[in-house]
């Protein structure tokens, strides 16, 4: 492979390529940026895999920018592409990685104050108590020769960033401060185990482990070093854990969801497989997807994306095969009720056998704004699954206290260990066939929270879920079935995401088998076609209607249940590849005139902009709308209205939440209110033998009269519209935007402990496609209201919102200000010549606003204008950009 190395000026970075290019040749790196004494290639007496390592331990990487900024990386062995790896996504989002990193230490309150509602102080004790650093600690030693080589490759390519770009060059939201340093491989391997607990242990972390205590015990930590006379950071701090503990409602709703096809043989254009890849992630903070291809000759050669900090892409594609990845409706924890010994709170009693419950105490450093910090102190407890949990906090008082009725709890989570988390990506970058790809699996390989759906230039379309499960017994999945038929609620319980075990008995433990505890690859949802396969984050059971999935563990979701709107849609673009669809002339075909699926078909499916509700609703409504007229429709509390400016808007709206829509927004308002409906007013019933069509038809009693639940619901959204200045008959992107925010750190701007002001951050951009949920929108997108960037402690400027309008804002003309969804795209298929892909980062690749990269690709996903995915060595060179080419060594 041609590799030009040279350092070069590229848009965009000029502070840091300045500084690089002053301190080249006159600066040595050590520590991590240098091969560290737990790398196989610092000891003599261990075989080199030259692969892996490199031979005289200095990393060397060239990173070529090619359209958009995405950094493609070579390298002469593993641990170099991921050193390039990590310099690159530091130059571009070196923030959100510090920030990361700070978290995973458990240092918020240390450099950000106790937090919004002590929720820092919180966070920090439950993540030690979780043992996010202390883990990774104690299990870095036993990870694979790979995965070593990726976390420290990547770690130190992050630390030469920073070691190399002055305090001051950082961007606003962490200029100057003291908590950008260089990291150890530890550091970001703790990090790991936040990400892979993103579905389990990080949703007790806010309140729900800091509360287990036994009775007579206070969750209120003690400090260790006075606190400062002005302040008392943990007077109210248990108060604020429960509070913070209560909002979860939903134990299986990460708030990501995804689309994702796989097409075989028999669908698409060439004869070979394809790929449509569409994550609906957020656009802010530590779950931001980062384009990148790592390629290592002869080892190693994959082009996708991956949450921030992993030394791998996740959503990827190589010479033979790809695949996308979807939250599954599968289960990552189990909890236990343990019996606790008669007057012992701290011994249970399993299988009639007294079990110690254990204890460790931690310490916590807290800003207070003087000079000495407040160190707090807080014992926490485990029994022989995990943590220890407050249920009363979870459930809200349905599950008792600790030692109220005898019991306690605690919790098990199958994604504890992230051990296997880079070597399972790895192996799946690595695969060129369908046996390969599945062995990854067989071999108990996990994506932790995700499907995956896979296409190959073999034709082949498979679906797996690929999910961290916990593998239940026979007889454990039978009494949880007696019980959800016996007790609402316990049924009640199941159906948030709890699954509640007895702890005094061994018939509840995970079967450890040959996963340690997790369910193996034959006991998976799986399905393997030649026409197709899909998943938009609904169970399994319904990956192809034409051959559904039966007889698994519940564990992994219901069978023969009803489906979101995104998979209806889905399923019938999928079995009506010719048709536009109901209400919508303009829409392209799905698959084209063809009626075959190739790579730029795919991503007009997502951008063809559909939505599920509009094509099963709209003609009703417009029947009931002529019926109406101007006659004023009951409002469902009191007084009524006129709905016929809005129905106007509708007869005449092509059914579409394009830019230039006119009447999506007000669809959108009248569904978010009549979704409510749909349990009394639909009439056809859910049918597991057509889950596509039904639920479907509205009753047609008080249809088009001043009573009509459906005009009624259009006219609670016109009132909505009318109390912030919305126009009926305004275009969508005028109403609805992606605006980025930020520029603010996270805390102690100028020593204050409520940090910096948000700010709006360039030109927002008119956005297509709708809300996932509400709109039944494909192309799902989605407004968020949390004050903070996903996952972090940035400030962002966020809206206050009118309750069921899908997130329309109370401020006069703000309209809908989208955070969420469609994020790295892209249509795929394997051809003759090899893969040929098109996409994007909605979002674009950098969260520095003085990037050259910060929303580049904003437009381009604003404009629909996609763009080839540079693969292949002529495609790489072609799309260069001008001094958009660097090699970075390690000293």
């Amino acid at each position: 492979m041609k590799i030009r190395k040279m350092s070069g000026y590229r848009p965009g970075y000029s502070r840091a390529f300045s500084l690089a290019l002053m301190l080249a040749g006159s600066t040595v790196l050590t520590g991590c940026l240098n091969d560290d004494d737990s790398s196989p290639s610092s000891s003599g007496s261990v075989s080199l895999d030259t692969n892996l390592f490199p031979e005289d331990g200095q990393l060397e990487a060239t990173i070529r920018r090619t359209t958009d900024g995405v950094p493609h990386i070579t390298a002469d062995n593993l641990k170099s592409a991921a050193f390039g790896h990590g310099y690159a996504q530091a130059q571009d989002n070196v923030c959100m990685l510090a920030e990361a990193i700070v978290k995973a230490r458990s240092e918020r309150a240390k450099y950000f104050g106790p937090g919004p509602d002590d929720i820092n102080i919180i966070n920090d004790f439950s993540f030690k108590a979780q043992k996010i650093l202390s883990g990774a600690e104690e299990e870095f030693p036993m990870l694979s020769p790979e995965s070593t080589a990726l976390i420290e490759g990547f770690a130190a390519g992050y630390n030469k960033y920073v070691s190399e770009t002055a305090p001051g060059d950082l961007p606003a939201e962490c200029n100057n401060q003291p908590w950008v340093k260089t990291i150890t491989p530890v550091d970001l391997f703790a990090h790991y185990r936040i990400v892979g607990q993103y579905a389990s242990g990080a949703l007790f972390a806010t309140g729900a482990v800091f509360l287990a205590v036994p009775p007579g015990e206070s969750p209120v930590p003690e400090s260790v070093v006075a606190a400062s006379q002005s302040m008392d950071p943990f007077k109210l701090v248990a108060a604020n854990a429960r509070m913070h503990a209560s909002d979860i409602k939903n134990f299986q709703d990460m708030g990501l969801a995804s689309n994702a096809w796989g097409i075989g043989r028999e669908m698409s254009e060439g004869g070979k497989g394809a790929l449509l890849a569409n994550p609906h992630f957020p656009y802010t903070g530590h779950r931001r997807l980062y384009q990148v291809q790592m390629t290592v000759p002869g080892y190693l050669n994959a082009m996708g994306a991956g949450l921030l900090g992993t030394a791998v892409p996740l959503i990827n594609f190589n010479e033979n095969l790809g695949w996308s990845h979807t939250v599954t409706t599968s289960r990552r924890f189990t909890l236990y009720e343990l019996t606790l010994k008669d007057g012992d709170n701290l011994t249970y009693i399993k299988d009639g056998v007294e079990k110690p419950i254990t204890s460790e105490t931690f310490q916590v450093e807290v800003f207070n704004g003087s000079p000495t910090p407040t160190v707090l102190e807080r014992t926490f407890y485990y029994s022989e699954y995990g943590p220890m949990l407050s249920a009363n906090a979870v459930t809200s008082g349905g599950l008792p206290k600790w030692g109220a009725n005898g019991t306690a709890y605690t919790y098990r989570d199958a994604n504890a260990s992230t051990t296997r988390l880079l070597d399972t990506w790895l192996q799946m970058s690595q695969a060129s066939n369908l046996q390969e790809f599945q062995d990854v699996f067989r071999n108990c390989g996990t994506t932790f929270w995700t499907n995956s759906t896979y296409a190959d230039d073999q034709g082949n379309a498979f679906y797996i879920d690929s999910s961290s499960v916990p593998n239940l017994s026979k007889q454990a999945l039978a009494v949880i079935a007696f019980k959800r038929n016996a007790s609402a609620a316990y049924n009640q319980l199941f159906n948030a995401g709890l699954t509640l075990l007895d702890g005094n008995s061994s018939r509840d433990d995970w079967v450890e088998g040959s996963c340690n505890g997790l369910v193996p690859y034959e006991d998976k949802p799986k399905l393997l076609r030649a026409d197709w396969v899909q998943n938009s984050n609904d169970s399994y059971w319904s990956t192809n209607p034409a051959e559904f999935l039966t007889g698994y563990s519940p564990m992994f979701g219901p069978e023969e249940s009803p489906l979101g709107p995104r998979t209806r849609l889905g399923i019938s673009m999928l079995q009506n590849p010719l048709s536009s669809g109901p209400v919508s002339p303009t829409a392209p075909e799905p698959a084209g005139q063809d009626g075959k699926f190739g790579a730029e078909d795919l991503v007009n499916v997502i951008y063809n902009n559909r939505a599920w509700y509009a094509d099963e609703f709209l003609d009703e409504l417009r029947n009931r709308c002529t019926a109406i007229g101007a006659t004023q429709v009951l409002l469902p509390t009191a007084g009524s209205r006129s709905v016929d400016q809005g129905c106007a808007v509708l007869q005449a709206w092509d059914g579409l939440y394009n830019i230039d829509s006119v009447g999506a927004h007000v669809y959108r308002v009248f569904i978010a209110n009549y979704r409510n409906s749909f349990a009394t007013d639909l009439t056809v019933p859910f049918d597991p033998t057509d889950p596509v069509a039904t639920p479907s038809t509205p009753s047609a009693t008080n249809a088009g009269t001043p009573d009509d639940p459906m005009l009624q619901a259009l006219a609670v959204g016109l009132n909505a519209l009318d109390s912030v200045g919305i126009a009926y008959d305004a275009a969508l992107g005028t109403v609805q935007y992606y605006q980025p925010s930020g520029g603010a750190l996270p805390g102690l701007a100028g020593g204050s402990l409520s940090g910096g002001t948000p700010t709006d951050l360039g030109p927002s951009f008119p956005w297509h496609g709708g809300d996932g949920g509400v709109d039944g929108a494909f192309n799902a997108i989605g407004v968020v209201t949390d004050p903070f960037l996903e996952d972090t402690r940035f400030p962002r400027v966020a809206p206050s919102t009118i309750a069921n309008t899908a997130g329309l804002s109370d401020v006069a003309g703000e309209g809908w200000r989208m955070a969420r969804g469609t994020s790295w795209h892209f249509g795929l298929e394997f051809t003759d010549n090899g893969p040929e892909a098109f996409g994007l980062v909605s979002y674009s690749q950098s969260t520095d606003s003085d990037s050259t990269f910060f929303n580049d690709q904003s437009q381009r996903f604003s404009d629909k204008n996609y763009r080839p995915i540079a693969f292949s060595e002529e495609d790489i060179e072609a799309s260069l950009l001008t001094g958009g080419e660097q090699t970075i060594t390690s000293d």
